[in-house]
């Protein structure tokens, strides 16, 4: 009787093996798939704070441009010796020339 028990047992436990192992197999393959997702919105939130930031940089360049126009024509506006430098510069090459 104790031999059949143990025979019983073993031949259960021998049974049982393919079904324990595509279990653990299933279960593996769940969570591999858990973190494959995780990982996919982790890299689309990331790219999606990436894309907002370049698009306020856009924004921020071009609201910038008419600033940087202005400052420009004003920067040419104030050379106010410009000419005078010129014809000092003229008076110059035109003594050596003498």
């Amino acid at each position: 009787m104790v031999t059949d028990a143990v025979t019983q047992t073993n031949v259960a436990v021998i049974g049982e093996a393919p079904a324990i192992a595509m279990g653990n197999l299933y279960a593996s393959l769940a969570h591999s798939t858990g973190i494959l997702f995780q990982n996919s919105v982790a890299a689309a939130s990331q790219f999606s704070t990436l894309a907002q930031a370049t698009t306020n940089q856009g924004v921020m360049q071009i609201y910038s441009v008419n600033t940087m126009a202005g400052a420009s024509a004003t920067e040419k506006v104030a050379q106010i010796g410009t000419s005078d430098q010129l014809t000092t510069l003229l008076t110059t090459l035109r003594s050596f020339n003498q």
